[in-house]
């Protein structure tokens, strides 16, 4: 079970971080994210904290600010939101550089940004210190549904043959001349959507058949079972627990 091949977000690296099992880290970064999400908005030094907690994780992971950063512009469309509510949000308005906002609008707006942004960082860094095929390894030792894993871990391995056969499609098309320009063209995208989804069916028969014909009844066999130590648990754990405390002080504060 695996990928076949590193993924653009993962930075290979020998750091500590790097050589924790998979299931720590990923037990680690749902824990953490849990504590953001319970964090009241109101406690904007607590966020603070989360930040520079992440900025720790990253500077011992050895993964440099710009390759974050980066990586954190797929939230964009959900910051774009979070810009829209002071203005569209109902009740208390205050006058901000002459710009009537609400102020449940602001509050929203950074409880969105704030957590939003903590949660992706924390998921990109734990994409960047593990493997796809490591991920999937901890989610099974996690017990996670094995059906789930099987999906996800095809989903991984046969996405860039999808895309490539989408990319063939369209340069097939080009090379007839065809140009979509506008709406009368959408018939034509369409049908190139149904020849994908025929031809991606297909292979998934014949992958199934393959698999079936060479002794597959329905679980993955582990080629590497991977167990951590307790030190390594306690290891992981720095993360979750220590946001946990400043999540305890937001709310007594």
């Amino acid at each position: 079970m695996g990928a076949g091949h590193a993924h653009k977000l993962y930075r290979h690296g020998h750091s500590p971080v790097h050589g924790l099992p998979p299931h720590c880290k990923l037990a680690a970064t749902l824990g953490f994210v849990v504590v953001v999400v319970s964090t009241p908005r109101e406690a904007v030094w607590a966020f603070g904290l989360y930040a520079a907690l992440l900025a720790g994780v990253a500077a011992v992971a050895r993964i440099p600010a710009g390759f974050l950063l980066r990586r954190l512009l797929i939230e964009v469309p959900f910051v774009a939101f979070a810009v829209l509510m002071p203005f569209v949000a109902e009740g208390e308005r205050v006058q901000v550089l002459g710009m009537s906002l609400s102020v449940s609008g602001l509050w929203g707006a950074w409880n969105v940004l704030a957590k939003g942004t903590l949660g992706v960082a924390a998921s990109v860094l734990l994409a960047s210190t593990t493997e796809l095929r490591a991920l999937l390894l901890g989610l099974q030792r996690l017990k996670l549904p094995p059906l789930l894993v099987q999906i996800a871990s095809f989903m991984i391995r046969y996405g860039d043959v999808i895309s490539d056969e989408l990319r063939r499609m369209s340069i097939a098309r080009r090379s007839r001349g065809f140009e979509a320009s506008g709406i009368r063209h959408w018939g034509v995208l369409a049908k190139t959507a149904g020849a994908l989804f025929i031809r991606s069916y297909e292979r998934g028969e014949r992958v199934y058949l393959a698999m079936v014909s060479r002794g597959y009844a329905g679980s993955m066999p582990v080629i590497d079972e991977v167990a951590a130590t307790r030190a390594q648990w306690a290891y992981a754990a720095v993360l979750p627990v220590t946001a946990l405390a400043v999540c305890l002080m937001g709310w007594t504060l």
